[in-house]
């Protein structure tokens, strides 16, 4: 799909976009792809059942927060609606409650677009979602519409997983073809977003990007800054900052090692003069290690990793700006990163 032809598909999402104004005070957390199944080994969702549970019930809930579940939340290529639905009764009630309660949004993925034939469904589903905030408007929407491939093929696509990778339990994400094609649609949507002078929150990838930064760019640029820093200062700081540098200089070793075999984690910009903060990513629920998820509170945007106490990478430690401990649980809420949204406003309309 050539840039020309997404930006037009992304205008027709902004006129089919939901638009909601969001209060001064509001909070909103974006969380994408669960890709709930039937409980069986081939559900990928298994591993984060009890920590998204905990955290949307006993913290996103009581606080107030409004839930935006931006697609692929259903995994409708290798399952039935009624099997997720059952399976994953208990989840969907508490979706419910949102609903009911400070809010809930359900756009639709690639994975679950059968949503969209569904009448009568408890949760209506749209394409996009405008948020109006006092900084500017941001767009929501999945993220597979930057590839014609899901527009053309997606009804073979989900034959393919259902019938041919699912019964042989062979996975059908992280593939090189699909990792490829994720970071094609990833360079799209920064594109179409900075060309439009917007903010777009998508999913879809199952990689958490913060103002346009990959991983790869932080852990690059967090090292270049501790090195300066470093040439800068004597002393017992420098015990401390070469103990840093060695734990994001190995975190990075081991992302350019599986670079050889999945070259997808290289920046979205690398050819771009400037950086501008035009697309965030809320990452996936399906991870190892826990889940990811982009939070608007007030004037504010976040980027934050729940894991098990204990289970995170030492370089997460060492990013979080804030991490805290879900009262009476084993769950940690790590804060990666945090702007204002006039900064990031600024930043794209200044710089795009």
């Amino acid at each position: 799909m050539r840039l020309d032809e997404f930006l037009a598909a992304v205008r027709v999402l902004i006129g089919q976009a939901r638009i909601e104004r969001l209060p001064e005070d509001g909070k909103v957390v974006f969380l994408s792809d669960l890709h709930l199944g039937d409980r069986s080994r081939r559900d990928d969702f298994r591993r984060s059942e009890v920590l998204v549970a905990e955290a949307l019930g006993n913290f996103y809930l009581p606080g107030n927060w409004r839930l935006v579940l931006n697609g692929d939340v259903e995994e409708l290529q290798k399952f039935d609606l009624p099997v997720v639905r059952a399976a994953y009764r208990d989840l969907f009630d508490l979706f419910a409650r949102f609903r009911d309660g400070p809010g809930l949004c359900k756009l639709v993925g690639n994975h679950d677009h059968a949503l969209l034939a569904a009448v009568g469904d408890e949760f209506p589903i749209g394409h996009a979602l405008r948020l109006e905030t006092a900084a500017g408007p941001i767009l929501a929407f999945h993220g597979h519409q930057s590839n014609k491939f899901y527009g053309n093929y997606n009804a073979l696509a989900q034959f393919v997983v259902r019938r041919v990778l699912s019964p042989l339990a062979i996975p059908n994400v992280g593939t090189r073809m699909q990792s490829e094609r994720r970071w094609r649609a990833e360079r799209r949507i920064y594109r179409a977003a900075r060309e439009l002078g917007m903010v777009v929150v998508a999913g879809h990838t199952h990689r958490p990007l913060f103002e346009s930064h990959s991983k790869y760019d932080t852990l690059r640029w967090q090292l270049e800054s501790l090195l300066r820093r470093y040439t800068e200062t004597d002393g017992g700081e420098r015990d401390e900052l070469e103990a840093l540098i060695r734990v994001y200089r190995d975190e990075l070793r081991g992302l350019s090692g599986r670079e050889l075999r999945r070259p997808v984690s290289r920046s979205l910009y690398e050819k771009e003069d400037l950086l501008v903060p035009a697309m965030f990513n809320s990452g996936s629920a399906t991870g190892r290690e826990g889940f990811t998820a982009v939070e608007i509170e007030g004037p504010t945007i976040a980027l934050v990793h729940w894991c098990r106490e204990g289970s995170a990478r030492a370089y997460l430690e060492r990013e979080a700006v804030e991490a805290s401990t879900l009262s009476g649980t084993p769950w940690r809420r790590q804060v990666l990163a945090r702007d204002t949204l006039e900064y990031v406003f600024a930043r794209l309309r200044l710089l795009a």
